[in-house]
């Protein structure tokens, strides 16, 4: 591997992995918070969970066949479970 693709793995699995696990964390968060789960056992259970998803996707980085690909899914996929938890958390309660 080049030094530029070595570079954009780490950046990826650093930068891209917290973008994805913050996306899952909110995403998360706002799902429990809709099924009823007081907000800081919520959190709690998702900041657990949030160390596991983002040594996941920190591996993932390095072994996926495609650079662009792991680009797309970290930061698509945790800007998509950003917005969604967002536009969870601004619905009137039932």
């Amino acid at each position: 591997m080049r030094k530029l693709q070595i570079v954009s793995r780490v950046a990826a699995g650093v930068l891209g992995g917290w973008s994805f696990t913050w996306g899952f964390v909110m995403l998360g968060i706002a799902l429990a918070l809709a099924a009823g789960m007081p907000y800081a056992d919520a959190q709690t259970l998702l900041y657990l969970v949030a160390f596991l998803v983002y040594l996941v996707v920190f591996c993932w980085s390095f072994a996926a066949a495609s650079a662009a690909r792991v680009w797309l899914v970290l930061l698509g996929g945790g800007a998509a479970m950003t917005g969604l938890g967002w536009w969870m958390t601004r619905l009137p309660a039932v």
